[in-house]
């Protein structure tokens, strides 16, 4: 058996290769349709056939991975104002001889407490968060270099460092949080995987984060179904009805979908179809 491995926020899903029709960026550019189901993104026309896309993240993660990156670059912006506030409460105390009562420890600072506990596959990102270590441990480590240089009477010894700081490794550290929600936001280029039931007509579309790489196995290799609760999903209904299997790929896994499970809203019957462009077949 031939799959594809897509990813969907921290999961790999394996989709059989003949139940795949194209793949087609995600413009946001589909025809929104009322109904009850969260998951329901909307229509886009294909070859004149109304089909309904579903985004997979909110079915596997009660989330969609948009609204976790948004999450987390807002996350960013939050921990950079901690750092700058923590910077301005040092200049003040420098400046007019205010106590500084800011933490000193950078992995006990709220940023710290979070950089230092981040976990993410995303490469790339990775590379970035470990560029902060530096930058980040070094200001911390400021007040206490400055404010010895004041119980020394080096006033003026202290205000020169402090400036100096704050134009190379503070203003890395600010780069760096940029970087890092750029980082991010480029990296979620979220696909729409049109599936087939006949091999001819679309079925439906499931939103994706990106293609990973393919795969063959023998249908001995995939677990049964109970088996994915051991590795940490939760399986509500519309999810347990296209899960067919697991496979494992070395320390992780994917799992195995049907997405003849999903079933499209009786409304689209009534749907008028328009022409729409594709930008890309397998």
């Amino acid at each position: 058996m031939d799959l594809i491995n897509f990813r969907v926020g921290q999961k790999t899903i394996s989709l059989k290769i003949l139940d795949i029709l194209l793949t087609e960026r995600y413009e946001g550019n589909l025809t929104s349709l009322p109904n009850g189901n969260p998951s329901f993104l909307g229509v886009k026309d294909y070859m004149g056939a109304p089909t309904p896309i579903f985004d997979l993240g909110l079915i596997l993660n009660n989330q969609s991975s948009h609204d976790i990156n948004r999450a987390l670059i807002d996350l960013l912006m939050e921990h950079e104002q901690e750092q700058k506030s923590w910077f301005q409460a040092l200049e003040q105390s420098v400046n007019n001889g205010s106590v500084f009562s800011g933490t000193r420890d950078a992995k006990h600072c709220e940023f710290g407490k979070w950089l230092y506990h981040f976990k993410t596959d995303n490469e790339d990102l990775k590379a970035i968060l470990a560029r902060f270590d530096k930058p980040h441990t070094q200001l911390h480590s400021l007040p206490d270099k400055i404010f010895a240089l004041y119980h020394d009477d080096n006033v003026e010894e202290a205000k020169r460092l402090l400036a100096k700081e704050k134009s190379t490794t503070y203003m890395k550290l600010i780069r760096l949080f940029e970087s890092a929600r750029e980082q991010i936001s480029l990296d979620h280029k979220p696909i729409i995987v049109f599936t087939t039931q006949d091999g001819q007509q679309p079925h439906i579309g499931l939103l994706v984060d990106q293609v990973e790489d393919n795969i063959h196995c023998e249908e001995s290799e995939i677990k049964s179904l109970s088996e994915l609760t051991n590795v940490g999903f939760e399986i509500d209904s519309q999810t347990k009805k296209m899960m067919r299997g697991l496979i494992k790929r070395g320390d992780t896994h994917s799992v195995v979908i049907d997405p003849s499970a999903i079933f499209r809203p009786d409304h689209l019957q009534d749907y008028e179809p328009e022409e729409t462009e594709s930008y890309g077949l397998f």
